[in-house]
């Protein structure tokens, strides 16, 4: 697992969370020599063991070659372990508010016998604009039901959807939780938060499988989760597994749990660029 040593005040807990979770995706790094300069102006040195040394800039080039003569050589390796290579496979769709108790009652006989969780979340969506490419985007979710929980900071990869034998969309996932100054930190990293949303409803799970039914509700006025009103007339439905890369095989399972939703709701592989 990969740690962090600070070297200065410039660097708290919550910016430890942000760094360890960018480095690990490798969208901010560009490599030279023995120093991995971040965009947000960090200094990074990688040791052998896989810890890494945030620094806080120099003020002389002198101090920094210093520093750098004192760091062990530079081993790459692949990141392994945790939530780093993990994907989500995804399919969704939508069910009219008048048919939503009939799916319910349909998801408790076919889903794990336990109580559904509810959930009432805030999201903000975040883009980094570069000079060229897409915007890199990053979600921060908080609770409202549980106030003092930690939010979650969340990472989707580009959606693998060109493969017709997977039954599922495939996309890189990266979730992990973080402190209250998320969005304080995420703002001072340049990204600009683009729009916020409400969603509330209810969990399902069988086995690895989880079932999420949620109406989406339009924040009026930016940050008072108090003023909303519904996106639209129905509720939306996820059906999604968390599976290390390589296991297409749990996409038959989610589609044959997705046919004994029929004619409910209609779970298919929806590709986000098609909806733009």
């Amino acid at each position: 697992m990969l740690s962090c040593v600070y070297y200065s005040e410039y660097c708290t807990g919550w910016r430890c969370f942000v760094v360890n979770i960018l480095l690990s995706l490798q969208v901010f790094c560009c490599v030279c020599s023995s120093t991995v300069r971040l965009k947000f102006g960090f200094n990074v040195i990688f040791t052998g063991s896989l810890q890494f040394n945030v620094l806080k800039d120099l003020k002389s080039s002198e101090e920094l070659r210093h520093r750098e003569m004192e760091a062990p050589p530079v081993t790459v390796m692949p990141v392994t372990g945790g939530t780093i290579n993990m994907m989500e496979y995804l399919l969704q769709g939508s069910v009219l508010d008048q048919s939503m108790e009939s799916l319910l009652h349909r998801l408790r006989g076919l889903c794990d016998n336990m109580e559904p969780e509810s959930f009432a979340d805030h999201e903000l969506v975040y883009l980094l604009k570069g000079q060229q490419g897409n915007p890199f985007m990053l979600r921060a979710r908080r609770s409202l039901l549980h106030p003092t929980a930690p939010w979650h900071l969340r990472y989707l990869g580009q959606p693998e959807v060109g493969d017709k034998s997977r039954h599922a969309l495939v996309r890189n996932c990266v979730d992990v939780a973080a402190s209250h100054s998320l969005p304080e930190f995420l703002n001072e990293m340049g990204f600009r938060m683009d729009h916020e949303f409400v969603a509330k409803g209810q969990v399902f799970r069988k086995g690895a499988m989880k079932v999420v039914v949620s109406k989406l509700l339009r924040v009026l006025a930016t940050g008072n989760t108090e003023n909303t009103e519904p996106l639209s007339l129905s509720y939306l439905v996820e059906l999604s597994v968390l599976a290390p890369a390589g296991q297409d095989n749990v996409s038959e399972d989610m589609r044959s749990f997705a046919e004994q939703l029929k004619p409910l709701v209609h779970l298919e592989k929806i590709d986000p660029k098609r909806l733009m």
